[in-house]
């Protein structure tokens, strides 16, 4: 069975760049990196796809084009059972990780994540693997300093400043690694060798 793996965010332009599309930006980066195909519009499942292959690996990758917050519809007709869901690899965007970390979880609640809400709602399932890529600021001690609860949307639709460029870098690489090692190696190793870095 093939690996589908999905970036979050928005569909318009405006919003790449923004912390909030993290997701989906990182995985259009990665496939135009590794070549792996022009994206189509599919529009009975409201996304951009492409089927081809990865790392060796033979992939569907979904860029959904409805809003993050109805994220969930793009994945009805992919994913219609569990063991298609395990096979899942969702790419989201993390308030409660410093920029540069990247963490990978299967199974967890969606922690406030609109997007990720959605999709467990739609395939009826939270056991599916999803890489959390911080965009929170950090202190030099890398103690999180989150934005205010009121200052929240402002802060996730804003665009990353020219200084944290590095630390998008860094977690643009551990995330095309994590998803590499899964993809060839399985969850538990990648979960092992991402955390461990």
């Amino acid at each position: 069975m093939q690996w589908i793996i999905a970036g979050l965010g928005n569909p318009d332009a405006g919003y790449t760049g923004t912390r909030h599309n993290t997701g989906r930006d990182f995985l259009t980066a990665l496939v135009k990196k590794e070549g792996v195909g022009e994206w189509k519009d599919d529009k009975k499942i409201k996304a951009q796809i492409i089927k081809g292959e990865m790392f060796g690996k033979k992939v569907t990758l979904l860029l959904p084009e409805t809003y993050m917050n109805n994220s969930g519809l793009s994945f009805k007709t992919l994913v219609g059972s569990k063991k298609q869901a395990e096979q899942l690899v969702v790419l989201q965007d993390e308030l409660d990780l410093p920029l540069g970390r990247v963490k990978l979880s299967f199974g967890a609640s969606a922690g406030g994540h609109r997007g990720i809400d959605s999709v467990q709602k739609a395939i009826k399932t939270k056991d599916f693997v999803r890489i959390r890529i911080g965009i929170s600021p950090a202190t030099p001690s890398s103690k999180l300093k989150k934005p205010d609860a009121e200052k929240t949307v402002d802060f996730v639709l804003g665009k990353f400043k020219p200084a944290e460029e590095e630390k998008v870098k860094k977690a643009r690489k551990l995330v095309a690694e994590a998803i590499k090692d899964l993809l060839i190696d399985g969850r538990e190793a990648a979960t092992m060798r991402l955390h461990s870095k």
